[in-house]
C-alpha cells in the first residue's frame, strides 16, 4: 500500500455491498469514480503493492480521501456511475465522459463530389445512430468506398472491389444509395451483405490473398457491430419489462422498464403473484404519465447522452437470467 492517507482500517470499513466510489484529491476534487458489486472488494484492489498500471499508480498517489454510495443493486451502481461521471468529469475516467463525441452516420443524396456515407455530428435527414469510435466508423466508412457501388438483385447484394474508388454517375449514385439505406433500415439486410462478404473472404483465403481476406474480415465485424447499434436495442425501447433483481435478506428489488428507462422500482420480501401485479399496475400508470410528459419538445432527453444509460440497461439484461426478466 503505497498511500499515506488511506489507512487499512478506512478501508475494511467499506462494505462489501453493491455501490460507487469517489476517488478525492487533496482539494476535495473528485479525480475518479467507480462502481463494483462488493465495494470493499474493488476499493481495496487500488492499494496493492504493485498496481497493474501506471494510470493506477499515479492515480493512487493523488488520492487523500474515499467516498462511497450504496445501491441496492449492481444495475442501480452502473446508472449512478454513468450520471456522475457525467456530471463532475473526473480526470482519470476516460469512458462515458463526453457525450459529444458521439455521432451519427448520415446517407447522402447525390451532389458534386458527395460521398455516399459521411459521419454527421447531429441527427438529420437519413441519419442513424448514435455510434460510438468515430476514428473506427470513418475507416469503414472509406473502405466501403472501394465496393461501390452495391447493387441488390432479388435477395443478394452483388459487388467487386475496386483498388481506386469508382466514380459513380447519378443513376448509380442513387441506386447505392437505396441500397445503403435498405441496410440501415433493416436488419436482415445487414445479415445479407455479411454473408456476402463472407463469401468474399472465404474465397479470399483459398486463393491465399489474405490481405484481400482481412479487408472482408474487417468489414464484416463492422457490419455486426453496426447491426448491434441500430438493431440490438428494439425489445428493450419496444417492449415494457420487469427485472426482479435479489438484494440482501432474502428480499428483491422490482424494476419496471418502459421505452429504456426505469419508470418505477420497488423493494418487496417476496415474489407473489399479486404484488408483481400491483407493481405492474402502478408502473404502467407512471409509464403512461413519464410518456405524456416527454411529448413536450423541451422535455425530449438528448438521445446522445442517453446512449450509455440504454448501453447499461440493456447489457444488463442481457445478462441476467430468464427467471429475472418478465417481459409484459
Amino acid at each position: 500500500m503505497n498511500n499515506k492517507y488511506i489507512s487499512r482500517e478506512k478501508l475494511r470499513q467499506i462494505p462489501e455491498l453493491p455501490g460507487i466510489y469517489k476517488m478525492l484529491d487533496s482539494s476535495g476534487k473528485i479525480i475518479y469514480i467507480g462502481k463494483s458489486k462488493s465495494l470493499r472488494k474493488r476499493v481495496q484492489s487500488y492499494f496493492t503493492a504493485a498496481p497493474k498500471w501506471d494510470k493506477i499508480n499515479k492515480m493512487v498517489s493523488l488520492i487523500k480521501d474515499i467516498e462511497y454510495i450504496v445501491t441496492d443493486t449492481h444495475l442501480e451502481a452502473r446508472l449512478l456511475e454513468c450520471r456522475l461521471i457525467k456530471e463532475y468529469r473526473p480526470t482519470f475516467n476516460s469512458q462515458m465522459k463526453n457525450d459529444r463525441d458521439y455521432f451519427f452516420i448520415k446517407v447522402n443524396s447525390y451532389g458534386r463530389n458527395a460521398s455516399p456515407l459521411s459521419i454527421s455530428d447531429n441527427r438529420t435527414t437519413d441519419c442513424f445512430g448514435p455510434f460510438r469510435g468515430r476514428y473506427a466508423m470513418q475507416e469503414f466508412i472509406d473502405r466501403l468506398k472501394s465496393f461501390y457501388p452495391i447493387i441488390k438483385t432479388e435477395n443478394r447484394y452483388e459487388f467487386d472491389y475496386h483498388l481506386f474508388p469508382v466514380q459513380m454517375d447519378e443513376v448509380s449514385f442513387n441506386s447505392n444509395r437505396s441500397v445503403l439505406l435498405e441496410l440501415f433500415t433493416n436488419e436482415n439486410n445487414i445479415d445479407i451483405i455479411t454473408d456476402a462478404f463472407q463469401v468474399k473472404m472465404d474465397e479470399a483465403v483459398i486463393d491465399f490473398r489474405y490481405e484481400a481476406a482481412a479487408i472482408y474480415r474487417d468489414l464484416i465485424v463492422k457490419f455486426k457491430s453496426i447491426k448491434k447499434g441500430l438493431n440490438g436495442y428494439k425489445d428493450l425501447l419496444n417492449k415494457n419489462i420487469v427485472l426482479k433483481l435479489p438484494i440482501t435478506n432474502g428480499r428483491y428489488k422490482l424494476f419496471y422498464v418502459a421505452s429504456g428507462i426505469i419508470v418505477n422500482s420497488l423493494i418487496t420480501d417476496g415474489l407473489t403473484q399479486p404484488s408483481i401485479d400491483n407493481f405492474i399496475n402502478e408502473s404502467r400508470l407512471k409509464a403512461s404519465e413519464t410518456a405524456f410528459s416527454m411529448t413536450d419538445d423541451n422535455s425530449v432527453a438528448d438521445e446522445k447522452s442517453w446512449i450509455d444509460y440504454r448501453d447499461i440497461l440493456y447489457s444488463e439484461i442481457l445478462n441476467l437470467p430468464e427467471e429475472m426478466v418478465e417481459l409484459i
